[in-house]
């Protein structure tokens, strides 16, 4: 499941964006104009904005500048206008995909799909929540890991282990909360028991291995 801001002055577009969006297991909130999309980011984090170019008060390229000054999100620019100079504004200004109207709102879902897979979000499908980048899959409701189209057995540890990661996503996280958190245990002794599970889990995702990151004298990170 994704947050995701659709900022658009039609109201019936928003409106049906809205509907395909949460049929999808999506929450979504909306804004009407520039300004109002820039309040909403005071008060809530997204995982990707639908931005319009044409609104009043201040357009949808203008909105995006002033997001990029604190915030990655991926955006994508939805306008009825397709000529090259605005598209290629847009990705200057750093959009994830440019949309022309009118368009299919399946065509607008499929689109948020491939970037939350791109940028390896969690998402919540048919209940089971699942984690996807590129070629790689973690249904962790299912205990199903896929790797290139394969689904790959993990020891119960390695399972525990690799949740544990993709719920802490690009969060830098000590080896004494890990082995605490994951081991249920506070360890003062040998660590290498985290050691050779690591070593074990990134054999077993390879070659998305480099999801993991070592950070020395820290612990590790998962950069998904």
């Amino acid at each position: 499941m994704a947050k995701i801001l659709i900022c658009d002055d039609e109201a019936g577009l928003r409106a049906v964006l809205k509907r395909y969006a949460n049929f999808e297991g999506h929450k979504t909130v909306e804004a009407g104009t520039g300004p109002e999309a820039l309040e909403a980011f005071k008060k809530e984090e997204f995982d990707i904005v639908l931005m319009d170019i044409m609104m009043p008060d201040m357009d949808g390229f203008s909105a995006v500048k002033e997001i990029r000054k604190s915030s990655n999100v991926p955006v994508i620019m939805i306008s009825a206008r397709g000529e090259e100079y605005d598209k290629v504004l847009g990705f200057e200004l750093g959009i994830d995909d440019y949309v022309v109207k009118p368009f299919s709102s399946k065509e607008i879902m499929l689109r948020i799909s491939a970037i939350l897979r791109r940028t390896g979000k969690v998402l919540i499908k048919d209940d089971h929540v699942v984690f996807t980048k590129d070629g790689f899959t973690a249904d962790m409701s299912a205990f199903r890991v896929i790797i290139d189209g394969r689904q790959i057995e993990l020891a119960p540890k390695l399972y525990d282990l690799l949740f544990f990661f993709i719920r802490n996503n690009n969060i830098a996280i000590p080896r004494e909360k890990i082995l605490s958190d994951v081991w249920g245990y506070e360890y003062f002794g040998d660590d290498r028991t985290l050691d050779t599970h690591i070593k074990l889990l990134r054999k077993a995702i390879t070659p998305y291995d480099d999801l993991i990151k070592t950070l020395r004298g820290h612990g590790y990170r998962f950069e998904g």
